[in-house]
């Protein structure tokens, strides 16, 4: 099953399931409920946190819930942070950040890449947590819109309807759709 956020990011061949780490959770549950899917592929949009470049398309199987704060010392989680899907279809490029605010500290935001955290996307972490629990193997594609900078909502509308055709395109040339 191929899945999206939704709202302005919808595909026809994606079921949506919401925007954000709890909309997507509740939907992606409720889904897996009723009709439980053998694998799940996300496909969205992503900030970059310097690595990728705009338009860059990234496979992923890793997902973290990494907050600012952890950077700057001013936060802890007793809980996993990041899980990793046991699937054979992504490549295991970088792991994929998720929260429910978008990064636009860009000097702060460049230390993520120490740990191995490339890009953000606000639904994966979710998605990866829902399909853990289901015992359903995901993967994630996502397409470079902006940079976690303060211009970062700005240069995702620019860049959101070419980069969402560059994801479609790329999908068909991988046959992952037809």
């Amino acid at each position: 099953m191929i899945i999206c956020a939704g709202r302005n990011e919808t595909f026809a061949y994606a079921h949506p399931i919401g925007v954000g780490l709890i909309e997507s959770a509740i939907n992606l549950t409720r889904m897996c409920l009723f009709n439980k899917p053998e694998y799940l592929l996300f496909v969205g949009s992503a900030g970059s946190y310097g690595n990728h470049q705009i338009f860059d398309i990234v496979e992923s199987k890793r997902a973290s819930n990494i907050e600012l704060g952890f950077l700057t010392g001013s936060a802890y989680t007793p809980l996993d942070n990041v899980l990793e899907s046991e699937n054979k279809f992504a490549r295991n490029d970088t792991i994929v950040n998720s929260s429910n605010y978008i990064s636009t500290n860009e000097k702060l935001c460049k230390e993520f890449n120490e740990y191995g955290v490339g890009i953000e996307n606000m639904e994966f972490f979710s998605i990866l947590s829902v399909a853990k629990e289901f015992e359903i193997p995901v993967a994630g594609i996502f397409v470079i819109t902006n940079y976690t900078n303060e211009t970062a909502h700005e240069d995702f509308i620019k860049n959101h309807k070419e980069a969402m055709e560059k994801l479609t395109k790329y999908l068909l040339e991988k046959n992952i759709i037809k």
